[in-house]
């Protein structure tokens, strides 16, 4: 069984930056497509951004292109979600997810494994 552990979220002002992590055990990383979603209050769970097993290839929902960046270091068994110029409206829990079968999506069923979730809090 995959475990997958967030961390980094927190408090910051609009404009500021945060950078989140997570770290799998029980399985193989780096055989997974890594995705980060996020979930607002009152509102669905809604994908971020996927990056394949070997990082060769990343998508992003429209609203975080340029701002944030996925990226993954298999030695370590973590992926990272590296977010700029945050907005009061990225405010959300946001979680880490594991696919354990070949390809990527974008829809949370795509994805096998969660982590517990991390709070991100943008202040304006």
């Amino acid at each position: 069984q995959v475990q997958l552990v967030e961390s980094g979220g927190g408090l910051v002002q609009a404009g500021g930056s945060l950078r989140l992590s997570c770290v799998a055990s029980g399985g193989t990383f780096s055989a997974y497509t890594m995705g980060w979603f996020r979930q607002a209050p009152g509102k669905e769970r809604e994908f971020v951004a996927t990056i394949t097993w070997s990082g060769s290839r990343t998508y992003y929902t429209d609203s975080v292109k340029g701002r944030f960046t996925i990226s993954r270091d298999n030695a370590k068994n973590t992926a990272y979600l590296q977010m700029n110029s945050l907005k009061p409206e990225d405010t959300a829990v946001y979680y880490c997810a594991a696919r354990g079968r070949p390809g990527y999506g974008t829809g949370a069923s795509d994805y096998d494994f969660w982590g517990q979730g991390t709070q991100v809090t943008v202040s304006s």
